[in-house]
């Protein structure tokens, strides 16, 4: 059965107030530009997440604030406090007990461990780049950019051994 995961990283934060706590930073101006703009591109996609998975923390929680306003129908979304700044064996734990009947999955959390988490998804099991992921993003996962997965799987569980395929890599900038 064929899924779809969406990887998000949360959109550009403010540093402004030194005595705020990470986990309560807000996005600042061109993040919430970022976010919105990329709201209009998933709905564009036509690949409209039927559940969301987000950090509990502030800045992701806004990021998905802003995308939700793209779509005329509320969708469900979690925040998850185990998703704030999570690796990606973390991640991964989270979608696997997401329900078989969700056919698209939007997971919305922090560096470091949404890049690796993609890349993993997007190396093959002898270890070389399966679907050009590797070769085609910067170094790091850029604020707001999105990874979009096909996952040939039958259920969530099985995200880490499915063939996976990477059909977009977007950063808000290379949007019009």
């Amino acid at each position: 059965m064929t899924k779809m995961l969406l990887l998000m990283r949360h959109a550009k934060s403010s540093w402004n107030d030194p005595a705020l706590a990470d986990f309560d930073r807000k996005l600042n101006g061109r993040g919430i530009k970022a976010a919105a703009r990329m709201g209009t591109h998933i709905r564009e996609t036509g690949i409209i997440p039927e559940l969301v998975l987000c950090s509990s923390a502030w800045r992701a929680r806004e990021t998905w604030e802003l995308i939700q306003e793209s779509f005329h129908e509320m969708i469900e979304a979690k925040a998850m406090k185990g998703l704030n700044l999570a690796s990606p064996n973390q991640i991964l734990r989270a979608i696997r007990i997401v329900p078989n009947n969700v056919r698209h999955l939007l997971v919305l959390a922090h560096n470091s461990g949404v890049k690796e988490l993609a890349h993993r998804l997007a190396t093959d099991s002898r270890g070389g780049d399966a679907c050009g992921f590797l070769e085609e993003t910067p170094a790091r996962f850029p604020t707001a950019a999105l990874a979009l997965f096909t996952v040939e799987i039958n259920s969530w569980s099985e995200i880490d051994q499915g063939s996976t395929h990477l059909g977009e890599f977007i950063i808000p900038r290379e949007l019009t």
